[in-house]
């Protein structure tokens, strides 16, 4: 069974999942759905902690177990944006070459857009060839918010 909570947070409400030993899903909005217990764990606490001390520039990297639920493709995605250094961005392509497929930037903006674990599995920092911002799941406003903030904090 898993657990989960709407946190508020300093860019607005985030609900936090996890399955009893790591974290699964952040996603914004206040949504919980059916198949989870409403219940403010431990790891759902420090999830919550970790993501505040993040947006208040005192974190750069999480300390969280994830347990990211997805194809072997996306696993691999999902570890390629973990490998981004706070503050830093590189293009879909960058991410297709770190997987071992040069061409498959398509892919990889799908696998971004399937992030269950945004923030924690930092898909914001990843970005257009042409330097350009573009889809997030919170909205590209809170993407161009979640760079500002590390740039900002980077250093």
């Amino acid at each position: 069974m898993k657990s989960a909570f709407c946190f508020q947070t300093r860019l607005g409400k985030v609900v936090i999942v996890e399955n009893g030993t790591a974290v699964v899903q952040l996603c914004f909005g206040e949504n919980i759905s059916e198949d989870s217990r409403v219940d403010q764990t431990p790891l759902l606490k420090r999830a919550h902690r970790e993501l505040e001390e993040y947006l208040s520039g005192q974190r750069k990297n999480f300390d969280l177990p994830l347990a990211p639920q997805g194809t072997d493709f996306q696993k691999k995605v999902w570890v390629a944006l973990q490998n981004i250094p706070y503050g830093k961005k590189c293009s879909y392509k960058d991410i297709a070459i770190a997987v071992g497929n040069e061409k498959a930037s398509r892919a990889v903006g799908g696998a971004n857009h399937l992030n269950p674990i945004a923030i924690l599995i930092p898909c914001h920092r990843v970005i257009g060839s042409n330097g350009n911002l573009t889809g997030y799941a919170g909205g590209v406003d809170f993407k161009e918010k979640l760079l500002e903030l590390e740039s900002r904090y980077d250093g």
